[in-house]
């Protein structure tokens, strides 16, 4: 199987930008040093201060759903709790 792309859009409410880049800058050191993570890269949107995208690569879809399963997620949950306006996740394949 060829590695997953993940690509998660997270869209913080206009208030609590800060908070929300906070809390996403702390999970980049602790998931690029997990299994199966190829690459980790947060980027904030030149225009709309308050979308943050992640690009994600991952081994594998089983490896990136152990991640997804992990504690610092949920505790980023709780943390930007009420401050996350809309929080999507597509898996993709490479195609070309």
């Amino acid at each position: 199987m060829s590695k997953l792309i993940i690509v998660a859009r997270i869209l913080a409410k206009e208030a609590q930008i800060e908070l929300v880049k906070s809390e996403l800058l702390k999970l980049i050191p602790i998931t690029r040093a997990e299994e199966g993570c190829i690459s980790y890269d947060l980027h904030q949107d030149n225009e709309d201060h308050n979308l943050f995208l992640f690009h994600e690569s991952w081994e594998s879809r089983e490896l990136w759903q152990k991640h997804m399963n992990n504690d610092h997620l949920e505790e980023f949950k709780k943390a930007t709790e009420g401050a996350v306006q809309d929080l999507t996740l597509n898996e993709m394949t490479i195609i070309g």
